[in-house]
């Protein structure tokens, strides 16, 4: 198993990456600090004076403006893959009174952000239900059915992969490397050609072997979607216990 496009894009859009904001016939783009609500509708937390700001504020007559969010992948590690780009557009309207006050809270469950107190002052809330997306990897586009994308759910793991990618390499390279060529049936080899993990999410490991130059991925799957760090964790006891042993699920990616 492995996400869907539909989970990748909710996954990019969440809000744990940068956005870059197109507004339709305004100068830009804008750097939006953005996250996705319960529903996958977005939120924008926008400065009262900016740029952004002027370029949100619709025409007369007008009660919303036509914007496209663009978020690209920044790999957790060296030598891991992107998940590539997702572009989600809609029509962008400012939020008042209560119905703002309860995006404030939607926000703050994913970005608990200070400047969130000055929401109605300082700060304004703006969001849009996505009416298009599109995933962007290599050269190869690919649109999301809108309600596909509102049902996905954003991959629980992408917020902490880098630290987790990062404690196995420098506190358990040894006993992943093991780990991973019994899993895969690999030889023992040179240091240079020793498996990594290199991209976790709740489906699986992509792990990349080989030498360099002629490198590898295969993805190894948990034997169930995950939907915490916790549940990683548990799972993850086997790659640095050398003893253990487990089940084989393993396809190349």
């Amino acid at each position: 198993m492995r996400p869907s496009p539909a989970e990748i894009v909710r996954t990019l859009v969440a809000g744990r990456l940068p956005g870059i904001a197109h507004v339709a016939h305004r100068p830009g783009p804008h750097q939006v600090r953005h996250v996705t609500d319960p529903d996958g509708r977005v939120l924008l937390l926008v400065p009262v004076v900016s740029d952004l700001a002027a370029a949100l504020r619709p025409a007369d007559g007008d009660c919303e403006v036509a914007l496209v969010l663009d978020v690209l992948d920044l790999p957790p590690a060296a030598g891991a893959p992107s998940l590539g780009r997702a572009w989600v557009s809609g029509w962008a309207a400012r939020l008042e009174g209560e119905e703002e006050r309860r995006a404030a809270l939607d926000f703050a469950a994913v970005e608990p952000a200070g400047d969130l107190l000055d929401v109605g002052t300082r700060f304004r809330l703006h969001r849009f239900e996505v009416v298009e997306a599109r995933w962007e990897r290599g050269d190869t586009v690919s649109r999301i059915d809108p309600e596909a994308y509102a049902e996905a759910e954003p991959d629980p793991l992408h917020a902490v992969e880098a630290e987790l990618l990062a404690d196995l390499a420098d506190h358990h390279a040894a006993e992943v490397a093991g780990y991973l060529r019994r899993q895969l049936g690999l030889a023992d080899g040179a240091p240079d050609t020793a498996p990594r993990v290199v991209r976790i999410d709740r489906y699986g490991l992509l792990v990349a072997h080989g030498r360099p130059g002629a490198r590898r991925r295969v993805r190894l799957a948990f034997p169930r979607p995950l939907d915490c760090q916790a549940e990683l964790t548990r799972l993850l006891h086997p790659l640095v216990c050398r003893h253990a042993s487990s089940s084989r699920h393993a396809d190349h990616a």
